[in-house]
Formats: C-alpha cells, sequence, structure tokens
C-alpha cells in the first residue's frame, strides 16, 4: 500500500511540474502573439490619429499663404477673412480659426474667442513667429473641452513672418470616431496625462515620472500589480469595469505629434489558453501515469499470482494424475455402458417387432391358410379339366393360382423386412407404400376386430426422409393400438389420412377410448391397459417415440374433440432424387 501511495505521489508532483512549466511555456507563447496582435492594433491608432491631425495641419499650411488672408496683414478690412474661415470651419469640422499678425495680435477671426489666452496656444504661437509650425494641446478656458491647435507662419515678399493662421481642432470629434474599440489605447503628453484615448473614464489620468499605472487627478494613485513575462510587461489593474483585470502593456513614442501611444491589450485569454494547454498536457500525462502504474501494479500482483499458481499446480499435478486415470477408467466404463445400452435397445426394437408378430401370428395364420386352401382346390378342379379335356378352364386355375402364390410371397415378403433389423441410414421413401405394407400386416386383426378403415392413398407417391421398415413398424403399432383401443367400442372405425408438402403428415384417429394422459403417453412403461400376460409393457409407443426421432420426424398424440385418439407422425420433405 505504501508503495503504491509514494508511486502516485511521484507522479502527481511530475504533472504537475511538467504542467507548470507547459503553462510558463505557453504564456510566454501566447502572450509574444498577442504582443504583435497589440502592436499592431496601437500602430493603426496611431496612425490614425496623426492622420487625422495631419489634415487639420495641411489645412493650415495651405490657407495661411491665402490672398485674403495676407491682404489682412497690409491693412485690408478683415471682414472677406472672416467669412473665409468660418466657411473652411463649417466644412472641416474644426473648433475654430483665427489670422494673427506677426506680434501675436488677432487680426480677424472665424468665431468670437478663436485665441484662447493659454499657455500651450502661447506656445504654438511664439513656434509660428520663429518661422516654423507651431502645436499645442489643452483644454479650453473654462471648460473641459479638450483642443488641438496648429500656428502656420505667412511670409512676407522679401522674407520674415508677416502673418500667422492658427487652427483650433477639437479633439472629441476624433475620437468620436474610435470610442470603444480595442484594446484601450491612451495617448498621454509630455507631463503624462491622459489627452486623447478610446476609453472616456481615464480622460485626465495621470502618470507620474518613472511609474507604473494611472492615477486619477487630484486623488490617490490607483494599485498596479506589474510583473514581466518572458520580457512583456503585464498589468494587474481594477481601474473601470469596461477595463480587463489582467492587461499587457505596450507604448509606441510619437514625437510627430508630441504625444506617447498607449495600449491596455486583455492578456486573459492568452492566460485560458495557457491554462488550457497545461490541462490537457497534464490530464493526459495522468492518464498514462495511472496505466503505466496500474499495468505495473497489474504486473506485480499477476506475477505473485503465478508464483503461487505454479505451486498450486505443482502440488495438485499428482492428484490430477490419479484423478486422470480414474477418469479413463470412468469414461471407458460408460462407453462400455452406452454400447450396452445401445444393443438393448437394438434388441428391445427387435422384440417389439416379434411382439407385434406374435399379436399378429393369429391373423396372419388365416391370411396364409386361406390362399394355401385356394390353392389346393384351384389345383384339383384343374386335374380333373384336364382329364375332362377341357384346358381352358384347367389354364383359369392355374392363373388363379399363380396369383394366390403372390399373394402369399408378397405376405411373407413384408413379415421377413418387418422382422429383419434396419441398419441403413434414413433414404427417399415412398409414405403411401409404407402404409400399404403397414395395413397388409395388420389387414387380419382389422378385420377379425370388425374395423372398418378409411383409407383413401393420394394418386401421386408422397416422399420423404426416412427408414421404411422402422416408420412402418411405428405404422403396425399405431394401428394394433388403435385397435386395442376400440376392443369395447361400439363403433369401430379407424382413419388413416396422408398430406404432403414441405412437411409430409400421417394421421391416425380411432373411435376408441382415448388417451387418460397425453402428456405420459410417450413415457416407458406407461400403458392405458389392464394388467395382464397379453397386454404388453407401454414400451411400444416409447420405441415409437425414438424411432421416428432417430428419423428426423416427431411424433404426437392427443385426444380428438369429437372423441378417440389422433396420432400425427410428420418426417422431414425428401431432398435426395431417386
Amino acid at each position: 500500500m505504501w508503495r503504491r501511495a509514494r508511486a502516485m505521489l511521484a507522479l502527481l508532483l511530475a504533472v504537475a511540474v511538467i504542467s507548470l512549466a507547459v503553462f510558463h511555456a505557453g504564456y510566454r507563447q501566447s502572450l509574444n502573439a498577442l504582443a504583435q496582435r497589440g502592436e499592431s492594433d496601437l500602430s493603426l491608432a496611431a496612425d490614425r490619429l496623426t492622420g487625422q491631425l495631419q489634415r487639420y495641419q495641411d489645412l493650415a499650411v495651405l490657407f495661411a499663404q491665402h490672398p485674403t488672408l495676407r491682404s489682412v496683414s497690409a491693412g485690408a478690412f478683415p471682414g472677406p477673412a472672416a467669412d473665409l474661415m468660418l466657411r473652411l470651419a463649417d466644412r472641416t469640422g474644426v473648433l475654430n480659426m483665427a489670422y494673427l499678425d506677426d506680434k501675436g495680435q488677432v487680426l480677424a477671426e472665424a468665431r468670437p474667442g478663436a485665441v484662447p489666452e493659454t499657455t500651450y496656444v502661447a506656445e504654438a504661437i511664439a513656434r509660428a513667429q520663429e518661422g516654423a509650425l507651431g502645436t499645442g494641446h489643452g483644454l479650453a478656458p473654462g471648460s473641459a473641452l479638450r483642443s488641438y491647435v496648429f500656428a502656420a507662419p505667412s511670409f512676407a515678399p522679401g522674407g520674415g513672418v508677416m502673418g500667422i493662421l492658427m487652427v483650433s481642432v477639437n479633439v472629441e470629434l476624433l475620437e468620436a470616431e474610435w470610442r470603444g474599440d480595442r484594446p484601450a489605447v491612451l495617448f498621454t503628453d509630455e507631463t503624462g496625462q491622459v489627452f486623447i484615448t478610446n476609453r472616456s473614464e481615464l480622460l485626465g489620468w495621470q502618470r507620474g515620472p518613472g511609474l507604473r499605472g494611472l492615477s486619477p487627478r487630484d486623488a490617490p494613485a490607483a494599485e498596479v500589480a506589474a510583473r514581466f513575462i518572458g520580457g512583456r510587461e503585464l498589468w494587474h489593474i481594477d481601474w473601470s469595469p469596461y477595463l480587463p483585470r489582467r492587461v499587457l502593456y505596450l507604448e509606441r513614442d510619437l514625437p510627430k505629434v508630441g504625444m506617447l501611444a498607449v495600449a491596455l491589450v486583455d492578456a486573459a485569454p492568452s492566460r485560458r489558453i495557457a491554462l488550457l494547454q497545461a490541462a490537457v498536457v497534464g490530464l493526459v500525462l495522468l492518464v498514462f501515469g495511472v496505466a503505466l502504474l496500474s499495468a505495473r501494479e497489474r504486473r506485480r500482483v499477476l506475477a505473485e499470482a503465478n508464483a503461487g499458481l505454479e505451486t498450486r499446480v505443482a502440488d495438485r499435478t499428482a492428484a490430477l494424475s490419479g484423478a486422470n486415470t480414474r477418469l479413463r477408467r470412468e469414461v471407458q466404463e460408460r462407453e462400455e455402458a452406452e454400447a450396452a445400452l445401445k444393443r438393448a435397445q437394438s434388441e428391445l426394437v427387435q422384440a417389439g417387432k416379434l411382439s407385434a408378430l406374435g399379436q399378429m401370428s393369429a391373423g396372419l395364420g388365416h391370411e396364409l391358410n386361406q390362399p394355401l386352401m385356394a390353392i389346393g382346390q384351384f389345383a384339383e378342379n384343374g386335374a380333373l379339366f384336364l382329364e375332362r379335356g377341357q384346358p381352358d378352364k384347367a389354364a383359369e386355375n392355374l392363373i388363379r393360382i399363380a396369383g394366390l402364390a403372390g399373394r402369399l410371397g408378397r405376405i411373407i415378403r413384408n413379415l421377413r423386412a418387418f422382422a429383419r433389423q434396419e441398419s441403413a441410414p434414413v433414404r427417399r421413401i415412398d409414405l403411401v407404400q409404407v402404409i400399404s405394407t403397414a395395413l397388409e400386416m395388420t389387414e387380419a386383426r382389422l378385420a377379425g376386430d370388425g374395423i372398418t378403415l378409411h383409407w383413401t392413398p393420394p394418386s401421386d407417391p408422397v416422399w420423404a426422409m426416412g427408414g421404411e421398415v422402422r416408420l412402418a413398424q411405428v405404422l403396425v403399432n399405431l394401428i394394433t393400438n388403435a385397435a386395442d383401443a376400440m376392443t369395447d367400442s361400439p363403433r369401430k372405425r379407424l382413419d388413416i389420412t396422408l398430406t404432403g408438402g414441405a412437411a409430409p403428415e400421417i394421421r391416425l384417429r380411432d373411435t376408441g377410448t382415448g388417451i387418460s394422459d397425453p402428456d405420459k403417453i410417450f413415457d416407458p412403461f406407461f400403458s392405458t391397459k389392464e394388467v395382464g400376460a397379453s397386454e404388453g409393457m407401454g414400451l411400444g409407443l416409447s420405441i415409437s417415440y425414438g424411432m421416428v426421432q432417430s428419423q428426423g420426424g416427431t411424433i404426437r398424440g392427443d385426444n380428438h374433440p369429437e372423441g378417440g385418439a389422433e396420432f400425427l407422425v410428420q418426417l422431414p420433405v425428401a431432398t435426395e432424387q431417386v
């Protein structure tokens, strides 16, 4: 027991170690694939932002040299310039536009208050006064409206800056196109503040210098648990119900717009994939390990059982040898007993035949005596006709003598066939001929007892598989039993019918007393006759049952609804050809 427990513990420990290794390897691999997709998404978001801002930058640079705007610097009326900038603002969706002189004073504006007094606007104007494109971003004074401004210089014919076109872009309009997309993308300025994002709940959050994570303005820093797996930075955060808890941190510097692009990619699917891989590997290893341990345990148990079995076999070999000797003697005795039983059964069948012949001897003697007496009489008459010179009359008597001799020969031939022991296998026989033979042998008995026979043989032979002599004996037994049953009956009639088809049938019905117990009619030594020297021992039907079974047929006996008994003999249809 301790050995199995130790082996199972070692298996579990090995499976746990391998599964953990598979988890880490799968997690790193999955994070690398996730990082590649996340970097692609981050690049796409950064390119989209810079592309949107580029349109407004091009607008500021191109229209800074517009003649209508430059005429204002020369002292022209500012109305046409203001109308032009208002039309441009309406068509492009910018927040506001204004044209300034080289000192930064407003000469014309699309809407009042186009140049708020803020630091980021002042820095953009100062950059344009130097002859370069100035940019800046921040909140409008007194509101939460975020804007990104471009200040493009307009150069004088002789050189130098003669005016500045400032374009202010509404950042919320830029975010509207990709707010809510995945992954979460943040754009932080040089101070670490989130200025543009597709997650509005993170606007204004601040990232401290050298710190991980973000924190709301004027609030304690949010907790961030950071770790590195395979060179990838993972954060565990709880900032918003719309942000994943476990994220992959990716960043990209955007010097063109002066911001840092950050992507927070959901890392939970990668972790689930790694866990699933580890679970599958662990399960497979566990199954194979358990199977291996089970096989090892079975081999050990089988080895122990085999050793014990060999000992038991060695102990019982001697006893089995003696038992085999005794068994061979018993088999020999049983074979001898079976051979004796077969001889007894054969002798019993033959005895039944001879008993039937003995019972029919009186009738058969009468059958033989009548033709013999007639032959003698016809012979005397023939001699007299010859003496008188009447050869025709003598020839008629000789013909009659020949017919009677043929009848005697047929009777004797049937008796000899009935009396011999048939050893031939079943063959194709004509049931009409078999019934006729049985009736010839019992004709005297039926006539002597006054029994009316109803038998109409079919015009064509009815073929079946069986033994001709054995089947004739069965029919003789059934006919004599029917005659015995009708001894005291006022109405004595025997009906025999033969039908062919797939299962040829022979039916014998009498008008006797019937069968007292049909279920026991074929049992040995069962008899409904009175005990006496001339009534038999109750073996006739039992012998008949065995003979029919040996020919592949069946025999049944039962009481007929209109009185008397009825026996049915069925035989297999003939399959051979004559």
